[in-house]
């Protein structure tokens, strides 16, 4: 039986995440900040929420960002909301926070007078459901519809600087890095464990994903 490790930070919504990896029949999922335990896992899950300059802080004390960097590309892994912005370079949060670096780009304030194009105002943060359009095929893709809907909560966006990591977009008044994927890393800002049919058949293709890309 193969072991899903979901990475304990002390900042992510582990149970839900956890849950719903069982759900599709992950295996063994083991909610876990024992890095031995995660290096020794077959798979990775690497979630996250709150304010980006806490979950570094905690991620550089358990020494985090370096098995990250080192498990990554050996293994299938899916970063989650949060935990798939402190994979890019730096996040314009709290004044600025050095992220881990494993995807090229920045993520960005959506800003507190957001529009759309007919001048409609927004709220900030993004909530609720929206449309994913997937930008390039990708395993993790299989039996999703292109345009599929996913939940969302995020005040922060990623802007990549490399569109061949870029493989799902996503528009909330600017148009924004919903999914990203380098070997055998793949990450969504949106919350699959939240998103039903489509964020469980993400789920699943995952589990069963050998890595390639």
């Amino acid at each position: 039986m193969q072991t899903v490790a979901v990475i304990d930070y002390g900042m992510g919504n582990l149970h839900s995440v956890a849950k719903a990896l069982e759900h599709v029949g992950a295996g063994r999922v083991i909610v876990t900040s024992d890095a031995d335990i995660i290096r020794e896992a077959d798979r990775i899950v690497f979630p996250g929420v709150g304010a980006i300059r806490d979950c570094m802080a905690e991620i550089r004390r358990l020494g985090f960002d370096e098995l990250v960097k080192e498990i990554s590309g050996t293994r299938p892994f899916l970063g989650i909301c949060v935990g798939m912005q402190a994979l890019f370079d730096s996040s314009e949060e709290n004044n600025g926070v050095d992220c881990i670096g494993l995807f090229s780009g920045e993520v960005k304030f959506f800003g507190k007078d957001l529009h759309e194009t007919n001048d409609e105002r927004l709220k900030v943060p993004h909530m609720g459901w929206n449309e994913v359009n997937q930008s390039l095929d990708h395993p993790l893709w299989h039996e999703i519809p292109n345009q599929g809907r996913f939940y969302f909560v995020h005040s922060y966006y990623a802007k990549v600087t490399n569109n061949q990591q870029l493989v799902g977009t996503t528009h909330y008044g600017v148009d924004f890095a919903a999914a990203v994927a380098k070997g055998s890393c793949f990450a969504v800002q949106f919350h699959p464990e939240k998103s039903h049919t489509h964020g469980l058949q993400l789920l699943q293709n995952f589990v069963t994903w050998d890595g390639y890309w």
